[in-house]
């Protein structure tokens, strides 16, 4: 069983672009979106991944990923799912020796950028970057599963 420890930042400027590592253009949708966990099939650059999440307590909650064939996950997206929900550009940011993921979102809710950093542990600090605004781990607002089904933030 995997643990998933994460803050969850919003970003306050494009900062995060120029200082990144890299970038991947990733599509997701929910075969379930349940309230005590959720089942996500994922497609970033040529890999398919199916992943299913426990309920947030905080920053942490539980994580199960599998890489599936490309053409399964397109497959479950189509058929299972109904289709592609999430589309975003997800940048790679060193910073402080933590990796940050940045998530540019597209479509619906072009103009939505989250950054998020996975942690050792839930006590562990966290030097910002400059990119980074308000934390809003812990807001179900900004889980990819409910933008998923919403339109854009507000």
């Amino acid at each position: 069983m995997g643990l998933e420890i994460e803050r969850k930042f919003l970003v306050k400027d494009g900062r995060y672009a120029e200082m990144a590592d890299s970038s991947s253009v990733i599509r997701q949708a929910y075969i379930s979106d349940r309230v005590n966990g959720t089942v996500r099939v994922r497609v970033k650059g040529a890999r398919g991944y199916l992943t299913v999440k426990g309920a947030n307590e905080g920053a942490v909650r539980h994580e199960w990923e599998y890489e599936v064939p490309l053409a399964d996950a397109e497959e479950m997206a189509v058929k299972v799912a109904g289709g592609w929900s999430i589309d975003k550009t997800r940048y790679i940011v060193p910073w402080a020796g933590r990796v940050w993921e940045v998530d540019e979102f597209h479509g619906r809710h072009e103009g939505l950028v989250l950054a998020e950093v996975e942690l050792p542990d839930a006590e562990a600090e966290v030097k910002l970057p400059p990119f980074v605004g308000e934390e809003v781990t812990g807001d179900p607002r900004y889980y990819n599963s409910v933008l998923a089904g919403t339109g854009r933030m507000q």
